[in-house]
């Protein structure tokens, strides 16, 4: 069973040489065989611009194609998820069965730790899971912190890896995630995913011809020990698949666990599992950082508990957030617009102070730009004239008002 990338990319590397290195010799994180066993004791939180004619003519038929794709849309986060699995069934015939299925009894064994687990998946779930499907990955990526992490984004290693998706110092510099006793880019989770999935896919196309299965196996061990294990297994007359290698045991379990789990999630009843309820939609929008802001202020600003904004926003180290230091703070949905007005400035303001418009960046989607800029995807649909709003082009521009 393989999963290849559905679209190449080309990477500059001219400027990327630290990366190739940490590429090479070291994984983006290192979980102790404890975390990566659902440790109990870890319980917290929970298409192309239109011109004006044009949108003219089809300003109605955009309305009725995007209000149809969104009652299209799973409202439960689990039922997206499930909808986007792409290896659900495939290990079951394959030479990974028997290593998959001793995951699944040793989860099965002890489900009110996967409840756990997922209930602190909660803020995060349905935001990883749009940008694994924005770009055509598998479902089963977006669980890869429930292996990595337990879902905890200030989880720690004592190798040095930290956050949701258990990032290396050295990795983390090379994907450009800063760090300071004030930052850690690594704790930020929309940063860190980001990045976590940038890596996933250069590796799948630099080194295993869009293997994600390989790629995951060199985010656990580093690329040189999965290419070492690749040239013995293909001298061996194999064919160099993930199943195919010897590799260390933390990494053998590594692909098992994520497919163990993403079974269960797909059939939770079957293997007596409750998982908790979690909207489809997104948990919290960015507010644009226009000044210098203590959490605290910030939270008794928008309406919420320190404790809750902290929450979100595990990457201030200090809890208090610099223009120059981050763009934005991720604030609960519904408390964004009430931030936005108390600090002074605008949701249609980025970084660099321009307004109302916003670049369309490779992995955004309607609901994430929307979230950014504290609006709402029907009105950025219905502004822009989107007959297809899933069809967002990089460099595309879109307007952040009705104006």
């Amino acid at each position: 069973m393989t999963y290849h990338t559905m679209r190449r990319r080309l990477f500059g590397f001219a400027s990327s040489l630290s990366l190739l290195g940490a590429l090479l010799t070291t994984a983006p994180y290192s979980l102790d065989s404890q975390a990566a066993t659902l440790p109990a004791e870890r319980t917290s939180l929970g298409g192309a611009s239109q011109n004006d004619a044009a949108l003219t003519r089809t300003h109605s038929r955009s309305l009725a194609t995007f209000w149809g794709a969104l009652d299209l849309q799973p409202k439960d986060a689990w039922k997206r998820l499930r909808a986007s699995f792409e290896w659900n069934d495939q290990w079951r015939a394959d030479a990974g069965h028997a290593r998959v299925q001793h995951w699944i009894d040793e989860y099965r064994s002890n489900p009110g730790n996967i409840a756990e687990i997922t209930e602190r998946a909660r803020p995060w779930l349905t935001w990883i899971i749009q940008q694994v499907e924005a770009r055509g990955l598998p479902g089963e990526i977006a669980l890869i912190p429930f292996v990595e992490s337990s879902f905890d984004p200030e989880a720690r290693s004592h190798f040095g890896a930290a956050g949701l998706w258990q990032i290396m110092p050295r990795t983390a510099e090379a994907l450009g995630l800063r760090r300071s006793n004030a930052w850690d880019g690594r704790l930020d989770v929309v940063r860190s995913t980001d990045a976590a999935l940038d890596y996933i896919e250069m590796q799948a196309d630099q080194w295993y011809e869009g293997d994600i299965e390989l790629s995951l196996a060199a985010y656990n061990a580093g690329a040189g020990t999965v290419n070492q294990a690749l040239r013995v297994a293909q001298s061996q007359g194999k064919v160099g698949e993930y199943w195919d290698l010897n590799l260390p045991s933390e990494t053998m379990d590594y692909v098992p666990k994520l497919l163990a789990i993403a079974a269960i999630i797909a059939e939770p009843e079957s293997y007596g599992v409750k998982l908790p309820d979690i909207e489809g939609g997104p948990a919290f929008a960015q507010v644009p950082v226009s000044r210098r802001v203590t959490l605290s202020e910030a939270a008794r600003l928008a309406g919420v508990s320190e404790q809750r904004l902290a929450e979100l926003n595990p990457g201030l180290r200090a809890k208090v957030a610099h223009p120059g230091q981050v763009d934005d703070l991720l604030v609960p949905m519904g408390h964004a617009q009430r931030l936005v007005a108390a600090l002074g400035t605008s949701p249609m303001n980025d970084a660099n102070g321009t307004t109302d418009i916003h670049v369309v960046q490779r992995g955004d989607t309607l609901s994430s730009i929307a979230s950014r800029h504290a609006v709402a995807a029907t009105d950025l649909a219905r502004w822009n004239g989107l007959d297809r709003p899933d069809a967002l082009q990089p460099g595309q521009q879109l307007t952040l008002s009705g104006s």
